[in-house]
């Protein structure tokens, strides 16, 4: 086989991933075939499906995930898991959920340069340190009744525990606050699951 990565896909409450092989503890799931895929109609036909977890197995996840790109519109996003010198991190409230800063690329824009502003301005500090490039999360949704996919690029970084937090009310962030690794199960009882996969990274 040939050096494969995986893809997994979030929409709405469900996942798609695309991989060479499927987990041998995975169930509850359906097995897309990858010939003649076509994600538009996948979409169209979630609604009705009461699955939540369908794997595409293939030798070669990088193409199959490059034709659905093809056919979607693409928004890239940068952010941060933000950890001070207590070894805390730093969380947002959006929507009633907690979720991790983050923002769209401006035109132009480094995906480091925009994950450190987007978190300093939702969360309102300075960072003092931009450490490696940790994962990248898929997410599909609507806009306007058109389907994008936000690829989300995300950053370990640090900042002093002893700034004022304060929450870009614009961009409906009510709360903003640091979190030790005890307290992760506040966290993983009501987030996203692209946020798990960077918090469990």
């Amino acid at each position: 086989m040939t050096n494969n990565k995986n893809f997994n896909i979030y929409i709405n409450e469900k996942s798609l991933i695309i991989t060479d092989a499927i987990p041998a503890d995975a169930n509850n799931y359906q097995l897309i075939d990858a010939n003649g895929f076509e994600f538009d109609r996948f979409y169209n036909a979630l609604a009705q499906n009461p699955i939540s977890l369908f794997y595409i197995t293939t030798d070669d996840a990088k193409s199959v995930f490059k034709l659905i790109k093809k056919n979607i519109r693409i928004i890239e996003a940068a952010g941060g898991l933000v950890k001070n010198e207590k070894g805390k991190y730093l969380f947002i409230k959006r929507l009633g959920k907690w979720d991790l800063p983050k923002g769209k690329l401006e035109l132009n824009e480094k995906k480091k340069d925009a994950a450190v502003r987007e978190v300093e301005e939702e969360c309102g500090i300075k960072i003092k340190k931009l450490g490696n490039k940790l994962l990248k999360t898929y997410h599909v949704y609507e806009i306007k009744g058109k389907m994008v996919l936000k690829i989300s690029h995300w950053y370990a970084m640090e900042a002093k525990a002893n700034q004022k937090l304060i929450p870009q009310t614009e961009e409906g962030i009510t709360e903003v606050k640091w979190f030790a690794k005890n307290d992760f199960n506040i966290i993983r009882s009501n987030t996203y699951a692209n946020i798990l996969d960077v918090v469990n990274f």
